[in-house]
């Protein structure tokens, strides 16, 4: 590519991850190299199984957060959580420098930053020293201003309606 350009999937509705990731699928599959760094995912989903085993094309840098969502850690659990973003936020900017990737996934980055475990104004400062060639994504509810304005792709994934209004919750498979 000659040219890398910045996307964000952000909304409500269901698919930032899945939309990320076929990204990436189409990436791989045209012989690109692809990075995927998620920030607050600590359970195993099907599509890291399977990003897992595609080999050195496509990576997933991961590392065990915890298995519970936000609104249920102690204190304690949350200041781990936010050593942990920070180390998968390095690996982020030196993998961004380094040269060696065509797309560079941060999944649920935009949550990170809402939770306040990372700074909004690192996250700017990698999207702006990205190298020219370097396609980069960005996922997560509620996308700053200010990444949506350097953003050259803006997807908003609305939620019309979701099983968990009936009270049904995530399934394996489908929505992890």
């Amino acid at each position: 590519m000659q040219q890398g350009l910045i996307h964000i999937y952000t909304g409500a509705g269901k698919g930032k991850t899945t939309a990320a990731v076929g990204l990436g699928i189409r990436a791989y599959g045209q012989g690109l190299k692809v990075l995927m760094v998620p920030f607050l995912k600590g359970w195993t989903t099907g599509e890291m199984k399977v990003i897992a085993s595609l080999g050195p094309c496509f990576q997933l840098f991961q590392y065990k957060e915890n298995d519970k969502f936000t609104w249920g850690m102690t204190d304690e659990e949350m200041e781990g959580i936010k050593g942990k973003m920070r180390i998968g936020l390095n690996y982020t900017i030196e993998a961004v420098l380094s040269g060696e990737w065509d797309l560079i996934i941060m999944d649920e980055i935009m949550a990170a930053v809402n939770s306040g475990f990372l700074p909004l104004e690192e996250v700017v400062e990698i999207v702006k020293i990205k190298p020219q060639k370097l396609e980069l994504v960005l996922t997560g509810r509620g996308a700053p201003s200010k990444l949506i304005e350097l953003a050259d792709y803006v997807s908003e994934i609305t939620a019309r309606k979701h099983p968990m209004e009936k009270g049904i919750m995530a399934r394996e498979g489908i929505e992890y």
